[in-house]
């Protein structure tokens, strides 16, 4: 008998959010790998510019997130605010194609971002809502899984297309002209037009009541292991720069926009493969020692990234991969672990934001490092913060343990 929740079957709106997030990241990972190699060799924007603009768009995220998720608490309701989020990007992404200085790019990214920022929380509520807390870690892995698997596809759509508009897979950035950047761009935001129209299929479920006491009481709190969960996700944040740093990285190494694009596949193949099985690992055997297994690669892999040679690229973007698959969907399942069913978009919403904020100030100190020290500063300043994240989680699983012995 207690084995019954875990095999019974997964519900259809798992299947179907999945599906809407997999068209989005063919979208939106057409665009990501290649948008800073354009703003800094098109555009001829600085790193510090580069973790700027990345920056804002994850402080708009975080900032829409926690609005929409403790609206949609209050509303009792999901799906609008995940249609409007899949497709505002749609815009964001056309923006960015007649973008003509780096102003241009920011305001098509914080579009984007905008976005996302209204789907996130809502629709991570709504997935933790459909299915038993025993198969949790899976329905994030699976949904991550898709995601990926959708990067995969965009990054690989990217890489075609641009080997066939320069005509070259390992010529330098430069024989990638602006034209060809921008109808990449343009192709990804048609295409970002199908994870919209997939959006009008996913109906609303029935928000979980509201205790009796409410109206005097208010809301359910959340709990002290919520707090302590969300606080060390923060603290592993400000090691957590913008990706785009790593993808500079390549290219500085030498790989050629193409390879760079190519590498960025690979990390997304590892992801994909690794995210349903890292949340069937988390259901069976607890969620912390996956996070802080993952932890410890993202310190190895930033380490790499400050003293590997060119060649050291592709191994180090697949632990990358390993990383996420590890840690992102089943964070998210960590969280949701210790939060009352009517306050999961609140409680969605504030771990956006709170990452969002630590994000931007990494962000912006990883491109300063890079244009002020170095390249392998930023790298090692990663790799350390990581080191002491993986720490603190271990004091706080400690305490949760004790609280709940």
């Amino acid at each position: 008998m207690p084995d019954e929740p875990t095999e019974a079957p997964l519900p259809r709106t798992l299947w179907l959010i999945s599906a809407v997030s997999f068209f989005a990241d063919v979208s939106g990972e057409m665009l990501y790998p290649l948008l800073p190699l354009f703003l800094v060799d098109v555009l001829h924007a600085s790193k510090t510019s580069v973790g700027a603009i990345e920056g804002a768009a994850v402080v708009l995220v975080a900032g829409m997130s926690a609005v929409a998720g403790v609206t949609s608490d209050r509303m009792g309701r999901r799906v609008p605010w995940i249609r409007a989020g899949y497709g505002l990007p749609v815009l964001g992404k056309a923006v960015v194609a007649v973008a003509t200085g780096p102003y241009g790019v920011l305001a098509g990214r914080l579009l984007d971002r905008f976005g996302k920022g209204l789907r996130g929380a809502p629709r991570d509520a709504l997935l933790a809502g459909v299915v038993p807390a025993a198969q949790r870690g899976r329905a994030f892995g699976i949904h991550r899984a898709f995601d990926t698997a959708g990067a995969l596809v965009g990054v690989s759509i990217a890489a075609v297309l641009l080997w066939a508009l320069t005509g070259s897979p390992e010529g330098g950035a430069s024989e990638a002209p602006a034209w060809a950047y921008r109808v990449v761009f343009a192709v990804a935001a048609v295409l970002g037009l199908l994870s919209f129209g997939l959006t009008l299929a996913v109906d609303e479920v029935p928000a979980a009541p509201a205790p009796r006491v409410a109206p005097v009481t208010g809301p359910a709190p959340l709990s002290r292991p919520y707090w302590g969960v969300l606080g060390m996700l923060v603290v592993f944040s400000l090691a957590n720069s913008s990706d785009v740093f790593l993808l500079l990285r390549a290219r500085e190494l030498g790989l050629s926009a193409w390879s760079v694009v190519a590498a960025y596949a690979l990390y997304n193949v590892v992801y994909a493969a690794g995210a349903w099985p890292a949340g069937w690992v988390s259901d069976r055997f607890g969620r912390w020692g996956v996070v802080a297994l993952g932890w410890v690669i993202y310190a190895a892999v930033y380490a790499g990234f400050a003293v590997s040679p060119a060649a050291g690229v592709w191994p180090l973007m697949a632990l990358y991969g390993c990383y996420m698959a590890l840690t992102d969907g089943v964070g998210k399942a960590l969280l949701a672990d210790h939060v009352p069913p009517e306050r999961r978009g609140a409680a969605m919403g504030l771990f956006y934001a709170a990452t969002g904020v630590t994000t931007l100030a990494a962000s912006l100190l990883a491109g300063w490092v890079w244009d002020h020290v170095s390249p392998e500063a930023t790298f090692a300043l990663g790799a350390g913060t990581a080191v002491v994240a993986v720490v603190v989680l271990a004091g706080v699983r400690g305490l949760a343990i004790g609280r709940t012995a």
